[in-house]
């Protein structure tokens, strides 16, 4: 029960909406926080995306909680924690 459960948590993340903080995202991923937003902002990192909507360079990112699952391993859980495997 406890594998069908980690299966399917990152579904389950990603449909709640859930937005992972980027500075979460860096540390998981042991990266700094401009590696993720220049990551995203050319869409490099295929964990969430960019989006000017100012165009003025302001930009708003969306990390998902799948995504970044999927990218790294790592499992983010709704209360924002993770743990890591070595």
């Amino acid at each position: 029960a406890e594998h069908v459960v980690a299966q399917l948590m990152p579904m389950l993340l990603c449909k709640s909406g859930k937005n992972v903080p980027a500075k979460v995202a860096a540390e998981i991923m042991g990266v700094t926080l401009p590696y993720i937003y220049v990551g995203l902002q050319q869409g490099k990192l295929p964990i969430g995306c960019a989006v000017d909507i100012s165009g003025k360079g302001r930009y708003t990112y969306y990390i998902s909680p799948r995504l970044l699952y999927e990218y790294t391993g790592v499992m983010v859980t709704e209360d924002m924690t993770y743990e890591k495997k070595d």
